[in-house]
């Protein structure tokens, strides 16, 4: 399957070129047949708030955690449930879509309001996460499971072979440790200590405290992301294995 050749210019926010859905189509692996289908996926509220990917969405989420469910029931036939649960959610998070539509090549075919696009909106967790679990839902749609699954083993291989035995996040661990100092027990406390960065792209730092121990500091592109950072570091700090 070849593109189309165009005049070379991206797109505009509120259009997509024939040329640049054939080339994503190619990363995609799947030629729809319904081309108004992948429109629709890469739409985002801001730009079309009836026709946006928000329904698609919802069903996209679905289709990936079942696919991802089967898989780890064939590669992992001796965990139980609870582990089977960590990894699941270690594959479907946003940050997991999120990564697979940036190596898919999402981020330039979106379809943003001009306002989104010029605030970094092409670069959004949330956005690209969205439109990542949307485009799932059209390979569906469109080609059936096994589009769907093509998408999914192709764009999701690093997220399994991450998966350990070990899949509990470190403000889990930290927080499991913690419980465990008996007379010294206390939850750990998380405050955010600094932000910068632009709106579209900031950068907080959080302080983590435990009674008794030196406080940590994380950054990180977010408060979770800069909550987890500080746990990891606590958990290092007082010799736990991260």
């Amino acid at each position: 399957m070849s593109s189309r050749s165009g005049s070379g210019r991206r797109p505009s926010a509120g259009t997509a070129s024939s040329a640049g859905s054939t080339e994503l189509e190619e990363r995609l692996g799947h030629l729809f047949s319904d081309k108004k289908l992948l429109t629709r996926a890469l739409t985002h509220a801001s730009a079309s708030g009836p026709n946006s990917n928000e329904r698609l969405e919802f069903l996209g989420d679905r289709v990936l955690g079942l696919i991802c469910a089967e898989r780890l029931h064939e590669l992992y036939p001796k965990d139980d449930e609870g582990d089977l649960a960590l990894k699941f959610n270690h594959l479907v998070r946003a940050e997991a879509c999120a990564a697979a539509a940036e190596a898919a090549g999402m981020a330039e075919h979106l379809i943003l309001a001009k306002s989104e696009a010029g605030s970094g909106g092409r670069r959004k967790l949330q956005i690209l996460a969205g439109a990542c679990e949307a485009v799932i839902a059209a390979l569906y749609l469109d080609g059936g499971i096994d589009a769907a699954k093509v998408f999914i083993r192709r764009y999701w291989t690093d997220a399994f072979a991450a998966l350990s035995a070990e899949m509990r996040d470190p403000k889990t661990r930290l927080q499991e440790w913690a419980q465990g100092r008996g007379a010294k027990s206390a939850p750990p406390v998380y405050k955010v200590v600094g932000r910068s960065g632009p709106d579209h792209a900031p950068v907080f730092s959080v302080e983590v405290s435990v009674p008794g121990k030196t406080p940590e500091v994380g950054t990180g592109t977010s408060k979770r992301e800069a909550e987890q950072d500080a746990a990891r570091k606590m958990l290092s700090s007082v010799g736990k294995q991260v």
